[in-house]
């Protein structure tokens, strides 16, 4: 692969020559603009307005226009001698975990290739060290007539660098949530998360483009002067979700049923009332707990039956002793008027 920039990672006073090389590319499929009318390629010349002539690539150079629309011509050799330090090195500012980067951060990637026998011990120190902290490293570099800001981290065996956007150009949500107050039910949340679970996870190398091939099987189609392929017929409905409810109900059927399991969706209770069959008895589960509860006021009448009934005697015969107690002084006083 051919690399787009060399220089050096900076990492504390050790210096690894590298060669940054793009991680990624494109697979679009690109299209030309042409004369509608004879099919004639439409190109953009660049002419120089002064002169009023088309001017070759050779000619052309960079310029910072001013607020009055002079401009100042700036070269390559300018930008190189910026006075400062990541001009030609990637400097590594700090070590963070990888969940302090916000994934909308993240823009091209790159491989970092090792620059020559030199740099294989100080890279695979560094390649090392991220793997056992399990950290990655931010850093600052200058590539193509700015400095950003990136992301090392270990991919397989080579690192790679993420170039970052600077938190100031990460803009707020603002207005984007819904104003109003929604509420979700628990039984719509026990959907979407069996829904979750029933597509559950992708292997990242099974996805493609279908709209690029969808693209080439046209271009092709027309290219041998055939019919460009029918085009499917949209889900009834509009997309409009009328009954949020039965649209996942529906949708973990079809999840199930695409992956080859038994399409069962147990109904959420939506009122979270006892459930009865359709004869209007109360359901099994139900009558088995009637039936435990019976057998186990049984069990305690019958082990505990004789000693509730000895406890009320021993009770109701307390209370008759109290009860002549209190007689027999009574009794006694009145003895003794009688007397007197």
């Amino acid at each position: 692969m051919r690399s787009i920039w060399n220089g050096a990672i900076s990492f504390g006073l050790v210096s690894i020559p590298i060669k940054l090389v793009n991680a990624t590319e494109n697979h679009n499929v690109s299209f030309r603009q042409i004369h509608t009318e004879d099919g004639g390629r439409i190109r953009y010349r660049k002419v120089c307005e002064l002169e009023d002539k088309e001017v070759s690539q050779s000619e052309i150079g960079k310029a910072y226009e001013e607020s009055d629309g002079s401009m100042i011509p700036i070269t390559d050799e300018d930008l190189q001698q910026l006075p400062i330090p990541t001009a030609k090195t990637i400097e590594i500012v700090a070590f963070v975990p990888s969940e302090r980067i916000d994934p909308m951060q993240m823009e091209s990637a790159y491989y970092l290739a090792a620059g020559g026998a030199q740099a294989a011990k100080p890279y695979t120190l560094l390649r090392e060290a991220l793997k056992r902290s399990h950290k990655v490293a931010i850093a600052k570099f200058a590539l193509r007539g700015r400095e950003r800001l990136g992301m090392l981290r270990v991919v397989e065996e080579a690192i790679v660098m993420h170039g970052l956007l600077w938190p100031d150009e990460i803009r707020r949500p603002e207005g984007v949530a819904p104003e109003s107050d929604v509420r979700i039910r628990d039984q719509e949340l026990d959907l979407a998360d069996a829904l979750m679970d029933t597509l559950g996870e992708v292997d990242m190398d099974d996805l493609h483009d279908e709209y690029r091939e969808a693209v080439e099987e046209m271009v092709a189609a027309k290219a041998s002067g055939q019919e460009a392929p029918a085009v499917p017929e949209a889900p009834a409905g509009g997309g409009k979700v009328l009954d949020l409810m039965a649209a996942l109900e529906n949708s973990v059927r079809a999840a199930q049923e695409s992956r080859g399991e038994s399409a069962e969706v147990r109904e959420m209770n939506r009122s979270r009332t006892t459930p009865k069959d359709t004869s209007g008895k109360k359901s099994t589960s139900t009558a088995a707990k009637k039936s435990t509860a019976k057998k186990t006021a049984s069990s305690r009448a019958g082990s505990g039956g004789s000693g509730s009934a000895s406890s009320k005697k021993s009770t109701s015969s307390g209370t008759g002793k109290k009860a002549a107690a209190k007689k027999t002084p009574a009794k006694k006083t009145a003895s003794r008027k009688r007397s007197a």
